[in-house]
């Protein structure tokens, strides 16, 4: 997912800029470009995998009682790294030309028909944790396939077409300026995930299980700030490409405000029915009140999720590739992982989870000052 960040919000960027330009051609094989590289770079991941399978399993925090499971699910799902990687990349690129139903269409399909198979397989036909791999496989192709079908019946202004594929002209160093930044924030989710995971897992299978789920809470304001901030890119990628400055602030202004409203309506739905939400996963008590507390905590900074995002997405439109490359390793890797282990030599196990708001208040405090400099910088050159 990460790798197909690189792609997705790379290419969004370079492409919204370009039709911004009228530059039609040219956004025509950044997209080209972005097909092929999420097949090539998908099945080297999926190769990769598979030889370090089990290293990975250890770095995740995979234990005895659950070590043949992750292989098993782990297994089966890498085949499917192209499709993450192409489904990533174009749910994000199809909204440069306006089309956000059919980018959230490809979406929706993939995840409700893994959603839909999961009872079927795991339970009906009794292939257990395979029955989930087998239905994530599915759900990633299919979801795949929808964004696949839309360019092959034309109803696309850009390509997939290998005769536009090319790395010159800058295709690939202007995708990959902005890309890697935006990638570098989703590997160092899973990276920041994987290293929580190993250290919570000293304090027990159900701490760990708590973390898990808790993390899932706040996804659910997280997700929805995620998709606000990538849908203004590319809004804002235009403006800058068309040197429409005046409606580049408008557009900022309302969704700093939206985004900020959005994100304390959902934060609060999340604290009041934590309960509830644990419940939807966990029945076991001890579990459950791990999650419960755990979820409290997480809980208190993600009324800031809007604002952070929208900023990040700015600095991205903008082609500001150094300073998203700053924000998005410092939230989830130099602020967050340093200050996770010295809160855990302070405090203990609750330390661990406290962690993540201290780097989301520093980091949204970086990401603005950034976007005030960067901000600067572009609007003294008009």
């Amino acid at each position: 997912m990460a790798v197909g960040t690189v792609f997705g919000v790379g290419g969004t960027s370079v492409i919204s800029r370009a039709m911004g330009e009228g530059k039609t051609d040219y956004a025509k094989r950044v997209s080209s470009f972005c097909m092929w590289g999420c097949v090539i770079a998908g099945m080297i991941m999926s190769a990769g995998m598979l030889i370090f399978i089990n290293p990975i399993l250890s770095l995740a925090g995979a234990s005895a009682d659950t070590w043949e499971l992750a292989k098993t699910y782990l297994v089966i799902v890498v085949f499917c790294g192209p499709f993450v990687l192409i489904s990533n990349c174009y749910s994000n690129v199809i909204r440069t030309e306006g089309e956000s139903a059919k980018a959230m269409m490809g979406t929706l399909i993939g995840n409700l028909l893994n959603v839909v198979l999961d009872p079927i397989f795991i339970l009906g036909f009794g292939w257990n944790i395979a029955g989930a791999a087998i239905a994530t496989v599915i759900g990633n192709v299919v979801g795949a396939g929808y964004y696949i079908m839309y360019f092959i019946r034309g109803k696309s202004s850009l390509s997939i077409r290998l005769k536009d594929f090319t790395v010159k002209d800058k295709v690939a160093a202007s995708v990959l300026a902005i890309g890697i930044p935006a990638a570098l924030g989703s590997l160092l989710m899973s990276i920041s995930s994987i290293v929580t995971n190993s250290q919570m897992a000293q304090y027990g299978d159900m701490a760990l299980a708590g973390i898990g789920v808790a993390m899932k809470v706040t996804m659910m304001t997280g997700m929805v700030c995620i998709g606000l901030g990538q849908g203004i890119q590319q809004i804002l990628g235009y403006c800058v490409g068309a040197k429409l400055w005046a409606r580049f602030k408008k557009v900022l202004r309302f969704s700093l405000v939206f985004s900020f409203v959005l994100s304390v309506v959902l934060t609060g739905i999340c604290y009041l029915f934590a309960g509830q939400i644990v419940k939807a996963f966990l029945a076991d008590a001890t579990t459950y009140g791990f999650a419960l507390d755990f979820s409290r905590i997480l809980l208190t900074t993600s009324v800031f999720f809007g604002v952070f995002y929208v900023l990040l997405n700015a600095l991205q439109a903008m082609g500001a590739g150094a300073a998203a490359l700053i924000i998005n390793i410092s939230r989830q890797g130099v602020i967050y992982i340093p200050v996770m282990f010295l809160l855990k030599m302070i405090v203990g196990m609750t330390g661990l989870v406290w962690a993540q708001p201290v780097a989301d208040i520093t980091s949204l405090a970086l990401a603005y000052v950034l976007y005030m400099q960067a901000s600067k910088k572009m609007f003294r050159t008009v």
